[in-house]
């Protein structure tokens, strides 16, 4: 496990821009990995889970139970969602009204939901537009059970930083314009943004969640 070093990095990173890497979550994405390689990466001393597939979520919540953090960070079918939202404590992928409908008839609970926002160019990623944003935000208001607690997005993977850069940057705007809108179900103080191999650029740029996966056990 390579926690020690992943969270020297977030020091460095963090001290480069003047930010306290408590703000920081590590999302260690076990979504590859079995039940016993989680384990491992609970005891190395990170606490919050994330899973993309329900059948993989569900296999794991067997066995950890309410002892861990779980994040669902996948793009989530309304027929998945009433098999998971109430064990997951964040979803990362709130994309369309039909889910927050859905989300709003099944949940028992408030869930606190990351609205994806598509910031690149990439046709294969999911996410509002950033010109529907503040209409989509404004409309999941009539939904009680959903807390829009920040904006997540996912950078091309490529090895132009400008272009991870300005990706991060422009959810980073949009959270902002967000929370000049001082709705009560919508805080939108947390930005998920970063993976494997881009977190650094991603804290610079204010995520306060970061997704790690393959790094962590390289």
């Amino acid at each position: 496990m390579n926690v020690k070093q992943i969270n020297d990095n977030i020091v460095e990173t963090c001290a480069r821009v003047n930010r306290n890497p408590k703000d920081i979550t590590v999302v260690a994405v076990t979504k590859h990995v079995d039940v016993q390689v989680a384990e491992e990466v609970t005891t190395s001393g990170l606490s919050n889970l994330g899973e993309n597939r329900p059948e993989s979520f569900l296999q794991k919540y067997e066995y950890f139970g309410g002892k861990v953090t779980w994040h669902f960070i996948g793009s989530l079918q309304s027929r998945k969602v009433k098999d998971i939202i109430n064990k997951i404590d964040y979803l990362h992928s709130l994309d369309r009204i039909s889910l927050a409908k859905e989300i709003n008839k099944r949940a028992n609970k408030k869930i606190k939901c990351f609205v994806q926002v598509k910031t690149s160019y990439e046709d294969s990623k999911h996410g509002i537009s950033t010109e529907e944003l503040v209409s989509f935000v404004k409309e999941i208001g009539k939904y009680e059970q959903i807390e829009v607690i920040g904006l997540m997005t996912m950078a091309p993977f490529t090895e132009k930083i400008e272009i991870i850069r300005s990706c991060f940057a422009t959810l980073r705007k949009c959270q902002e314009e967000i929370k000049k809108l001082a709705l009560d179900y919508a805080p939108c103080t947390e930005l998920s943004m970063g993976m494997s191999n881009d977190y650094s650029i991603a804290i610079e740029e204010g995520a306060t969640f970061i997704r790690l996966g393959t790094i962590l056990v390289k």
